[in-house]
């Protein structure tokens, strides 16, 4: 699922790129910036709230391994 969301927001940027050299649109990252940016946050705290854990701390009491 990784691999494809980043092929997708690479072709995004890319079209999205494209598309302002192409004069087809106005772009101002700057102010989409200025006004957005708490976004990342809440994306970045989204994904790594649904990132599966490797399995690590998974069982990490004392009863983990039926240890007496």
């Amino acid at each position: 699922m990784k691999g494809n969301f980043m092929s997708v927001a690479l072709i995004v940027i890319g079209a999205i790129a494209l598309a302002v050299n192409l004069d087809l649109i106005e772009f101002d990252l700057v102010a989409l910036l200025r006004k957005w940016w708490p976004l990342a946050l809440i994306a970045l705290g989204t994904a790594l709230f649904f990132t599966p854990d490797d399995g690590r701390r998974k069982g990490s009491g004392s009863s983990a391994h039926g240890g007496d």
